[in-house]
């Protein structure tokens, strides 16, 4: 027989591990934005997804004032062969422009890079198998060229 004693302290335990965990604004936790500039910035595929998601749903980060604008692929199209970068790149302006706002762009740049390489991949690799290694190829010369010319 469990004792109601018991339950209520358990119950606690719960309610305050659910208080104290970083789930972000919704719940009332505060997250730093430098931290959550840097866990949205990494080049995994958690990461993107919760930059996506926080991209999807703006208003609930709206105390951070992110810089959520986007030129895309800048000189480059977002859809080359059909080959959908727009969001890989849209990632990657929001690493660039927010990092740059804190004044720690040059800290960062590699990362970002790396993270824009990741996203990139990963568009890829929901192609057809036939069709990856012309996706692959595309994608390397935008990276490419975000390393070489990504700081102008």
């Amino acid at each position: 027989m469990i004792r109601p004693a018991i339950c209520r302290a358990a119950a606690g335990v719960l309610l305050a591990a659910t208080t104290i965990l970083p789930a972000g604004p919704a719940r009332g936790a505060v997250v730093d934005k430098g931290t959550l500039l840097a866990r949205w910035t990494q080049p995994t595929a958690a990461s993107t997804a919760e930059w996506n998601a926080a991209r999807l749903d703006r208003e609930q980060w709206a105390a951070y004032d992110f810089d959520w604008s986007t030129d895309y692929c800048s000189h480059g199209p977002e859809r080359p062969f059909g080959f959908r970068f727009e969001n890989a790149c849209w990632h990657h302006d929001f690493g660039y422009r927010n990092y740059r706002a804190a004044g720690t762009f040059e800290a960062h740049k590699r990362r970002l890079d790396e993270t824009f390489r990741a996203d990139l991949q990963r568009t890829c690799d929901e192609h057809e198998k036939l069709v990856q290694p012309v996706c692959n190829t595309v994608a390397w010369g935008y990276y490419q060229a975000t390393v070489l010319l990504g700081d102008a």
